[in-house]
């Protein structure tokens, strides 16, 4: 995709932006000529991807009210943004439902659901002032379809999914497009480690895979999107690797 003459103008937020799809999305918003303003709680990594690409590092815990005050302020003062990619969620465990671990099902929902809230809550006014903001909304695959070991990301991706729809109702009187884009199997750096907290047990979610999808790769879904002019809505992208034809069919090589 080629940048547009009026790129320079467009301002981001993004979140997860420490690692991953949102690290991948800062960085290819800024390379296009955005202002980006990169959100995770990891401060030593947003200093890094800060370094020699003029991204603007806020280390803040979207889930913590305290810190979104923070951002919002921080990005008031630095003059507003028209555009908000909500990255950062993720999931923890497999368990099926009859073993289920609260704590990692309130976390789910705590980022994936709460944290997504909170921010475009804080942000709403100011995409609607600046009158063609945009909201995007990483979800993904989980949101459309269970699996077994799968419940408490699939509740909250749903969840996500759900608020996703009711936000492009709610705020189309206001000019706020909202994209959501549900990528399936994506081989990043963390996000099986995260979820089942073994190096090994986390390669095999990939193995057999030619070409799972990357960060980079939904990346570019993603800024195309908010490249697009205005009035141009990509209300739901899904998007997988060829060798997955559904979440639960994934051909792998022997």
């Amino acid at each position: 995709m080629t940048s547009t003459p009026e790129q320079h103008q467009h301002t981001a937020v993004v979140t997860g932006a420490s690692t991953g799809i949102g690290e991948a999305t800062a960085r290819l918003l800024a390379q296009r000529g955005w202002t980006v303003y990169a959100v995770a709680r990891r401060a030593e990594r947003l200093k890094a991807l800060a370094e020699g690409t003029g991204i603007i590092p806020v280390p803040a815990d979207i889930t913590e009210d305290d810190d979104v005050a923070r951002l919002l302020a921080t990005v008031t003062e630095g003059g507003g943004i028209d555009t908000l990619v909500n990255v950062a969620g993720g999931a923890r465990g497999v368990d099926y439902i009859a073993d289920a671990k609260t704590e990692d099902w309130e976390w789910m929902y705590r980022v994936n659901v709460l944290g997504t809230m909170k921010i475009t809550r804080a942000f709403l006014p100011m995409l609607r002032a600046q009158g063609e903001g945009t909201v995007l909304n990483l979800t993904s695959t989980a949101g459309l379809a269970g699996y077994e070991g799968g419940a408490g990301y699939n509740a909250a991706k749903f969840a996500e999914r759900g608020m996703t729809q009711a936000l492009r109702l709610e705020e189309v009187g206001n000019n706020i497009r909202v994209i959501e884009i549900l990528p399936g199997l994506v081989h990043t750096e963390e996000f099986s480690l995260n979820r089942l907290g073994d190096r090994t047990a986390a390669d095999k979610v990939y193995a057999g895979v030619e070409k799972p999808l990357t960060a980079g790769d939904v990346a570019e879904v993603v800024v195309h999107s908010v490249s697009l002019p205005h009035h141009v809505n990509l209300d739901e992208i899904v998007i997988r690797p060829v060798a997955q034809a559904a979440n639960h069919k994934i051909v792998r090589s022997s």
